[in-house]
């Protein structure tokens, strides 16, 4: 018998999801299909030790083809620090980790209204693979340089 994966979202897992910590690579073509990628707005569900989940919509990189989202590690972590200064200082430059992606209309609604994350669960997708961005600058130099 197949063991069942824990999870959190009560939606089927999505998206391959990368975060992107070079900051002199935006990620217009998807590092999978080459093709060009379009920004496009997701509300993720963050896990900030010491604090808990929060679900931040923030502007990625996207690959419908792939299904491919990359945040940029020095937006996030900023939008991240600008947002708990006001609720949670304390949990500024905590480790984080991007768990699942949510229904935007469930999102919007949850903005209107207070509730905890058990009110979110049912339109929470988990995210299907964490992947790694891997990044050589391209070196100008003399024929023959190493």
């Amino acid at each position: 018998m197949a063991k069942k994966k824990n999870r959190l979202g009560q939606l089927p897992p999505r998206y391959i999801f990368a975060i992107n910590p070079h900051q002199d690579l935006r990620c217009s073509k998807c590092p999978k299909c080459e093709r060009a990628t379009y920004l496009r707005k997701f509300p993720l569900l963050i896990h900030i030790d010491q604090m808990g989940p929060l679900v931040l919509g923030k502007t990625c990189r996207y690959c419908s083809k792939c299904e491919f989202i990359i945040a940029h590690q020095d937006e996030l972590e900023n939008t991240l620090a600008a947002l708990l200064t006001e609720c949670m200082p304390t949990a500024i430059g905590n480790e984080y980790l991007v768990l699942a992606t949510v229904e935007k209309k469930a999102w919007k609604q949850r903005l209107e209204q207070a509730g905890g994350i058990e009110e979110i669960l049912p339109y929470t997708s988990d995210i299907k693979t964490h992947a790694e961005i891997e990044y050589e600058p391209a070196h100008w130099g003399f024929a023959g340089e190493s």
